[in-house]
């Protein structure tokens, strides 16, 4: 799931379809209900403008959607040899990082449509990938648990971005790692994980700062969002509850239940007050 950066809409992709609600209207019902996939879609997103939006899937593709009119046109496509898990939009807005299911993480230039591949650990599937605002780092979490980290140079609006190994965060989580995500002052870096929990890192030397978990009830943890002012972070899992975390207190403040099945995935987008 994601949310425009307008807050406007909320669009919500799986199995065969795509679907997008106005966040700010009581009609339940979609306003886009788009059913032409092939397959699972795992990932989708918005460019800053609000005017593209991407997605990947397990079709082994990702997607640029036009959204200035309300029937979704797909503008352009980008093929990989394995089902993708995860893409992310730089910040410079031009560049598409895709994860897939092979171990590799794919650089694709939206300007030239120049593309690189750099594969961290064959055979390892890429489940999560971020880039800090500041993008001076990106972070790919596998399925072994295994995080690798790297500087970012370059990447501006007419250069494509540099990659350079900066660490490897070796066993990060004791199973699949499912989530990575910097907050938004770069100071630290969360990953979660099937071994029911959370991970904070600090990205002055990526050293553990903490490990959030709360007993017996907690489960695979496979989403998490940091608030604007990287104080908070609000995590899914798969017992159904959303919970938000002090990161100052490394306690639960807040609980949000109600669903009656695994939560796997949050959109949230939080306005500094």
């Amino acid at each position: 799931m994601a949310i425009t950066p307008d807050r406007h809409l909320l669009a919500a992709a799986g199995y065969q379809h795509i679907k997008m609600y106005d966040i700010k209207s009581n009609n339940a019902n979609p306003i886009v209900n788009y059913d032409g996939i092939s397959k699972n879609i795992t990932s989708v997103g918005f460019h800053e403008d609000g005017k593209w939006m991407f997605t990947g899937g397990e079709d082994s593709s990702a997607r640029i959607w036009d959204l200035r009119s309300r029937n979704l046109q797909c503008q352009r496509v980008y093929q990989v040899k394995a089902a993708v898990n995860c893409v992310i939009l730089h910040p410079n807005q031009s560049e598409l990082i895709v994860g897939d299911h092979s171990g590799a993480i794919h650089v694709w230039d939206l300007r030239t449509d120049r593309n690189e591949q750099l594969i961290p650990e064959a055979e390892a599937a890429v489940l999560s990938l971020s880039i800090n605002q500041d993008a001076t780092y990106m972070a790919a979490i596998n399925n072994q648990g295994n995080c690798y980290i790297w500087s970012l140079s370059s990447g501006t609006t007419t250069e494509p971005t540099v990659l350079r190994p900066r660490t490897k965060l070796m066993k990060a989580h004791e199973k699949a790692g499912l989530k990575c995500l910097f907050s938004p002052d770069s100071c630290l870096l969360a990953t979660t994980s099937a071994d029911q929990s959370i991970k904070i890192w600090q990205t002055s030397d990526f050293t553990l700062k903490s490990t959030l978990k709360e007993e017996p009830q907690q489960r695979w943890v496979w989403d998490c969002a940091f608030s604007e002012d990287s104080q908070y972070l609000v995590a899914v899992s798969s017992e159904g509850i959303a919970r938000l975390w002090s990161l100052e207190q490394e306690k639960v403040v807040r609980k949000y239940q109600g669903h009656q099945k695994a939560l796997v995935s949050l959109a949230f987008r939080d306005v500094q007050v």
